[in-house]
């Protein structure tokens, strides 16, 4: 999963070097003091200041949105509707095992961009012979547009992919092509290849499809485009990340993505599950897409992000999304810019036009500003000017990072309370077995793979919430590109060919 919007040619800086301590100086003279400070940047003062106080992470904070998790995850699992978090039931109930043979295809459907993606699989000795994979824009208008418009312009891309197929990626004989769909929006599955959309979610607002198999709408576009492949596994991005990670490392027991959007899925007992009414798998286990971004419980918000809710799409829907994922930090941050420059001249007597547009300012910008470690703090002048078009003194660039670093550092510990909620679920179910033993925790999206700082500020939360012995027990690993591949090999896990 990628950002929503690039960082300006000037300043393109993917992927990032850091500073020797890994973070832009603080400038405590901006957060201590208005004395000697230019008369616009003392005037914007008070509203970082009040900004600080409302973001603001302590280890109380951190305790009471982890257990808040956790509880929220088992009324979850009670009864469907129990609580803001779904914990819907992915029945990914086997995971891969190595053994996997044949070529295999993915989709990945999360964001702005999807992928499309194929893989060779040779077994327990040669693993992943090959892989190829190809990302493709979606275009704005179809974000808002029809059903049908959306899944022919995915099934479209599809076809005009596996025409490229050759080489290393050969089809045995008298096999249809088999896809995994990696579809990251919130589903009522019914079975392993069937779900229900419940709602669009990450600025999407298609019509015709909530209350639709997504899996029939792409069967039905394929089709539409003379493409003869089937869906064999319909997957969460997240259930599809901890598959690719657990192909290559049995510890992996949680998978998170933070990217344009965020979310969370885990392995659980069927036995702590209560609305499976005593459904039992062959394994006594299944994964659980947590839907997390639905999270409210005690979240530290502000005007900005009360705002910003109340202009979006699903007002008062996706809190935790909105305070943690990439498709927003950017966006709070510009709000939070156009206070200061209306109500503290931070830059000058004009606010220019673009910066009151909504969404100018990217995540990937915020991040870019942070790592800034120059004297002058040139590339957060060339950002600011570039996506906003404002001009800016050093003074201001001073407070404009000091915003960036308090929006980041609430959102990467915010977002590493919520693993730790997590963990402490299936250490509270396992009688003490999680925090004993090495527990990997995959991740994967743009955000976190592009944001060192957030990045961080998360692992940062983790250790201050379980302490030093228990903290090094639970390895944070980046899991790259995992959903696409992962969605393959659930692809090749629920074949219905014999391997």
């Amino acid at each position: 999963m990628s950002f929503a919007v690039n960082p300006p040619p000037a300043v393109r800086s993917f992927p990032f070097s850091r500073s020797p301590i890994g973070r832009t100086p603080r400038v405590s003279m901006v957060v201590r003091s208005g004395a000697g400070v230019p008369i616009a940047t003392a005037a914007a003062l008070p509203i970082l200041t009040k900004l600080q106080n409302d973001c603001a992470t302590p280890l109380p904070v951190l305790r009471h949105v982890a257990d808040a998790m956790a509880t929220d995850m088992r009324a979850g699992l009670a009864v469907d509707g129990g609580s803001d978090l779904k914990m819907i039931l992915s029945y990914v109930d086997s995971l891969p095992t190595g053994n996997e043979r044949g070529l295999f295809y993915a989709l990945d459907l999360g964001g702005t961009n999807f992928r499309v993606l194929r893989t060779q699989l040779g077994g327990k000795d040669d693993r992943v012979i090959a892989t190829e994979c190809d990302q493709v824009s979606i275009p704005q208008d179809l974000m808002f547009g029809t059903s049908e418009e959306l899944f022919d312009f995915i099934a479209s891309a599809l076809a005009k992919f596996a025409q490229k197929e050759g080489g290393k990626f050969v089809l045995p004989d008298g096999r249809s092509r088999e896809t995994g769909f990696t579809f990251s929006f919130p589903v009522k599955q019914t079975s392993i290849d069937s779900g229900i959309l419940i709602k669009w979610t990450k600025g999407f607002a298609v019509s015709g499809t909530p209350g639709k198999d997504v899996v029939a709408c792409l069967n039905e576009a394929m089709k539409r485009q003379g493409l003869d492949m089937r869906v064999s596994a319909l997957v969460n991005d997240t259930v599809a990340t901890l598959a690719g990670a657990r192909y290559w490392d049995n510890d992996v027991m949680v998978a998170v993505i933070l990217g344009t959007g965020t979310n969370a899925c885990y392995v659980e007992s069927v036995d702590a599950i209560p609305k499976l009414n005593g459904q039992k798998t062959t394994s006594g286990r299944t994964i659980v897409n947590t839907e997390w971004g639905a999270f409210s419980n005690g979240l530290p918000l502000t005007e900005f992000d009360r705002e910003m809710d109340a202009e979006s799409i699903n007002p008062g829907e996706q809190l935790f999304e909105k305070t943690i994922s990439g498709m927003y930090l950017g966006e709070i941050v510009r709000r939070i810019l156009v206070r200061m420059a209306e109500s503290g001249s931070l830059f000058g007597k004009h606010v220019p036009e673009r910066l009151r547009t909504p969404f100018t300012l990217g995540t990937p910008n915020i991040s870019s500003m942070q790592q800034d470690t120059s004297e002058d703090l040139e590339a957060v002048g060339s950002i600011l000017y570039e996506a906003t078009g404002v001009d800016s003194n050093l003074d201001a660039r001073k407070m404009v990072v000091e915003v960036c670093d308090t929006i980041a550092k609430r959102g990467g510990r915010l977002a590493g309370a919520g693993i730790v909620g997590i963990l402490q679920k299936m250490e509270e179910d396992s009688k003490g077995i999680v925090f004993r033993k090495r527990t990997v925790v995959a991740m994967d999206g743009g955000l976190y793979e592009h944001h060192p700082q957030y990045r961080r500020y998360l692992k940062d939360a983790v250790t201050e919430l379980l302490g030093p012995e228990l903290s090094n027990n639970v390895v944070i690993e980046h899991s790259k590109d995992g959903s696409g591949i992962g969605a393959a090999l659930l692809a090749a896990t629920n074949s219905i060919y014999e391997h």
